[in-house]
């Protein structure tokens, strides 16, 4: 869902001179208090080490 508040921010924060938001007073509200999110899914970790070519053992 992209209701959260990072993603405001973020959306906010990246504005340089006008930042609109279009959306309902109650979907904006939403987002500021939501705190929480979702873990990030990312493969980055591991195609670093395989291009590095470490091998990890577990």
């Amino acid at each position: 869902m992209m209701l959260q508040r990072n993603l405001l921010y973020t959306g906010i924060t990246r504005g340089r001179r006008l930042v609109v938001l279009v959306g309902t007073k109650k979907a904006i509200a939403i987002a500021v208090k939501r705190v929480q999110s979702m873990g990030r899914i990312t493969t980055l970790k591991v195609r670093l080490r395989e291009t590095a070519g470490v091998v990890e053992f577990e």
